[in-house]
């Protein structure tokens, strides 16, 4: 009993940047703490969840500051969690880092990487999910017979139940994900073809048998290069950036090097940046690899988060395909990270922890001394910048994979061409070329809704949002206007709200809006609209993609949701409507995105054997940065970028972090930020406090606080000091202030 500890401090999920010390009871004192368990422990007038970070005996009190404390005046614990969902002590320490690093409180950093239903008070299930597979119980012919009997109107069944012969079993949310309904699973299950069973839990293992070799292509001489050169380092940590133009065959390469891990026996992560990349990922993958896939990201519910982590956690789980939460999974038996699409801005969190989980990533593979790589068509300039100084190994692709070739890209001047519905002349005789040849065409426009704003025509009256003084965006199929930047929906005004006229008008275009023109100009033939708002429902997204697959559909109108990853092998044209505004942006992080933007969408076009074209409508055609991009490509725009960065002393040759703050009133967070930046702050430079961009939102007036550094100890002592300034501050409550440490976002 003398050596077992007689205190655990623990991480409590609270906005508080420290650990709470508690007691471990007489009636607990028999039992086994660890870092990373998980106890109930009272904290004020209520029961919470905490993470022990350490185990304190008497006689260190003094070193964690409690020397002179009164020792009963130390809370007991209530009680400890089972085992099964304890923390690795690599993850805490892990999540120690992360916090240390963002300056976030330790207790909100391990409470976001835990499932929900790990933060709640009520036990948890366990049990192994519900999978389906085919009744095998029944022969071949009678398999046939029953088959033929589903209606021929029924071909979502049919689909089904091909689905689940190739994959041998599949949980809901695969099911889901695919774009399938509980009622075809239902009518497959009153037909006896299929059965509910529950997923067999067991250690993952793979043999080569596992791995279809009928699905392998030959890899080109940069791919098979590439494969080699990383899979001559799979035991160590190792950060590789492979840099592979649009098509290049980049996932060919994740897949061979993820081979090797699978075969021994190890665990893949693979980090994705939107969940409407995972399902024709998780197809590929599933297609490769006769292992166990599970899925991590906002589409499933508690449950399901549970049960991945679980089987994680567990080492059940061979490959892991999430979203950029998935970079804390508890991995048991890690052997490989990859990140896709590197370079997206939705790997960064942009509320509460702002984390990137790129770096996460990079900062978790050196801990767990395993291999990473980042893969892109256009990388972050950070990221370019460490592949050319030797921090990364740098791998090109600079061919496509197969017979395909790059998209050739033109600008058309939109001021010397007649417009109709926002499409050029020049354009639209291309759209028709295209869908005469029989092949598809890709219409993007970054703007969803009918129409950015409505005005009046008598007195250019524009209808706002009072909450954030910005218009605004009509949605005609809701009947609503709703406000893009805090989500407030309103009924459409028929009226002005200055003279009362009824003559009301929308401004500019949006997706809807161009589907709906599209429609009248190209009526025989069908066109889809893929952005958020048609793509709400669960599994809407793979249906949609699954029918421009199998060329339901001519004319795709998307937002970004189309720009990255996807595989049309039938659009040869892809038409860009607005990239203007990204040109004279006041975020220098601005030209860059647009560039990335720009590129990704383009290599939707001529993915087979069949030539691409891109057309890009600008009134600025004669702009460097489109010049450059149409000319010589991202490669040489990125360079030339960066020798602009390191003149302007801005990063990757320098560091970053943003204060902000936010009130009622806007003298509030703007007194607050000057007050918390008094000091001398070495060899740190400190800029503003300014009002944001976007001053106004949902109600509350913004201000932001500007540090930069040229080395990243610098930065962090001033954040630090800040903070502290923050923490002896009379108004900290009144305002709402976060820190983000590498801010990819200046505009907020």
């Amino acid at each position: 009993m003398a050596n077992k500890p007689n205190y655990l401090s623990v991480a409590v999920p609270v906005p508080m940047r420290q650990s709470f010390t508690y007691s471990i009871p007489d009636k607990l004192a028999d039992l086994e703490f660890s870092i990373g368990d998980r106890v109930l422990i009272p904290f004020g007038n209520r029961q919470v969840v905490g993470i022990v970070l350490k185990t304190v005996f008497a006689d260190e009190l003094g070193d964690i500051g409690l020397g002179d404390i009164d020792k009963d005046k130390l809370k007991p614990i209530i009680s400890r969690f089972d085992n099964t969902t304890r923390l690795s002590k690599e993850q805490v320490n892990f999540l120690n880092t992360c916090s240390r690093y963002y300056h976030h409180p330790i207790g909100d950093v391990i409470s976001q990487a835990l499932p929900v239903l790990l933060r709640q008070v009520k036990p948890v299930d366990l049990t192994p999910p519900a999978c389906w597979r085919i009744n095998d119980e029944l022969s071949a012919a009678d398999f046939e017979k029953t088959k033929a009997t589903i209606s021929k109107t029924a071909k979502k069944q049919v689909a089904l139940l091909d689905y689940i012969a190739n994959q041998q079993e599949l949980t809901w949310p695969e099911i889901r994900l695919a774009g399938f309904t509980k009622a075809q699973i239902n009518a497959l299950l009153k037909k006896q073809l299929i059965f509910e069973d529950q997923i067999k839990l067991r250690p993952f293992s793979m043999s080569k048998a596992a791995v279809n070799e009928a699905d392998k292509p030959q890899l080109s001489i940069e791919q098979s290069v590439i494969v080699s050169a990383i899979n001559q380092q799979l035991d160590k940590f190792s950060c590789h950036l492979v840099d592979g133009i649009t098509g290049s065959g980049k996932t060919e390469v994740y897949l061979q090097i993820i081979e090797q891990v699978l075969l021994n026996s190890k665990q893949v992560l693979i980090l994705v940046p939107e969940i409407g990349l995972t399902p024709q990922t998780l197809s590929r993958f599933e297609k490769r690899f006769k292992v166990p896939v599970v899925l991590h990201h906002s589409g499933l519910n508690d449950n399901e988060r549970l049960q991945t982590w679980s089987q994680v956690k567990q080492g059940q789980a061979g490959i892991v395909i999430a979203t950029r939460s998935g970079v804390f999974s508890p991995l048991a038996n890690p052997g490989i990270i990859v990140v896709d699409e590197e370079h997206d801005a939705s790997l960064k969190q942009q509320e509460g922890f702002r984390y990137h989980a790129r770096d996460l990533a990079i900062l978790r593979a050196r801990a767990l001394n395993i291999p990473i790589v980042l893969g892109s068509a256009t990388p972050s300039l950070e990221t370019l910048q460490n592949g050319l100084q030797d921090k990364y190994q740098y791998h090109q692709l600079t061919k496509r994979a197969g017979k395909s070739s790059l998209a050739s890209i033109s600008l058309v001047d939109m001021n010397t061409e007649q417009v109709e519905f926002g499409l050029s002349g020049t354009l639209k005789a291309q759209i028709a070329k295209t869908l005469e040849r029989g092949e598809q065409v890709l219409i993007f426009l970054n703007r969803r809704g009918f129409a950015p704003a409505i005005s009046c025509e008598e007195c250019n009256w524009i209808c706002e949002c009072q909450r954030c003084n910005k218009p605004y965006t009509l949605h005609q199929t809701q009947n609503l206007l709703v406000c893009h930047h805090c989500g407030s929906q309103k009924r459409i005004v028929r009226q002005c709200g200055e003279c009362g006229s009824v003559r009301i008008k929308p401004l500019g275009q949006g997706t809807e809006q161009l589907e709906y023109r599209i429609q009248e100009l190209f009526a025989d033939y069908s066109s889809v609209r893929i952005d958020r708002d048609s793509t709400r429902r669960k599994g809407e997204l793979a249906k949609l993609l699954e029918q421009v697959a199998n060329k339901e559909h001519q004319i795709l109108i998307g937002t970004q949701m189309l720009a990255k990853g996807h595989h049309f092998p039938d659009v040869t044209l892809v038409a860009i409507l607005d990239v203007d505004g990204a040109l004279f942006s006041y975020d220098f992080r601005a030209p860059e995105k647009m560039a990335q933007l720009l590129v990704q969408v383009s290599g939707r076009a001529g993915r087979e054997s069949k030539p691409g074209k891109v057309i890009v409508q600008t009134r600025f055609p004669e702009h460097p940065l489109l010049q450059d991009l149409v000319n010589n490509g991202y490669g040489h725009f990125a360079r030339y970028a960066l020798i602009e960065r390191e003149q302007a002393m801005l990063p990757p040759f320098s560091f970053q972090s943003l204060f902000r703050a936010e009130a009622n009133y806007a003298d509030l967070p703007m007194s607050f930020l000057r007050d918390i930046s008094q000091g001398q702050f070495e060899q740190c430079m400190v800029s503003g406090p300014i009002a944001a961009a976007q001053e106004k939102k949902a109600g509350k007036y913004r201000f932001h606080l500007l540090l930069q550094a040229k080395s990243r100890n610098h930065l962090h002592q001033a954040v630090a000091q800040i903070i502290a300034n923050i923490h002896c501050h009379p108004a900290q409550h009144k305002v709402r202030w976060s820190v983000d440490v590498d801010p990819q976002e200046l505009s907020w």
